[in-house]
């Protein structure tokens, strides 16, 4: 079992696929990796020799960003927005979508699945 930048690489994977379980690598990032290794994608992580291996973990180390590096940085933009006050930072502090969703209807589970509907749970009792 390899592992790069503090995640254990699934043993049974493609190394292709397995570079995927690190936090900030897609399928695209995860062949220029390879690419730029000279590592062959069609290698399961288990098979990975040890040379190899290092040479996958300095290239993921020396120019990519990932892993706890990029959550800061992320947490770090949306913390920004919070600070200056703009609309997308009041978005985030309110815990509903930032990009132009439509809140009425969709975002049910951004919003806690709150269902609200006409009569919904409220019956007034008839007086005998």
């Amino acid at each position: 079992m390899a592992r790069i930048a503090g995640v254990n690489l699934p043993a049974q994977k493609r190394i292709d696929i397995g570079l995927t379980y690190i936090y900030g690598i897609g399928r695209v990032t995860s062949n220029k990796i390879i690419v730029e290794s000279g590592v062959p994608g069609e290698l399961r992580v288990k098979d990975l020799t040890e040379a190899q291996a290092n040479k996958l973990r300095e290239v993921v180390e020396k120019r990519y960003r990932v892993e706890g590096e990029l959550r800061r940085e992320v947490l770090g933009n949306i913390k920004r927005l919070k600070d200056i006050s703009s609309y997308r930072g009041s978005r985030h502090i309110k815990n509903l979508p930032a990009r132009g969703q439509r809140s009425k209807t969709n975002s049910r589970t951004v919003r806690g699945n709150v269902r609200r509907t006409m009569g919904s749970g409220k019956r007034k009792l008839e007086k005998k």
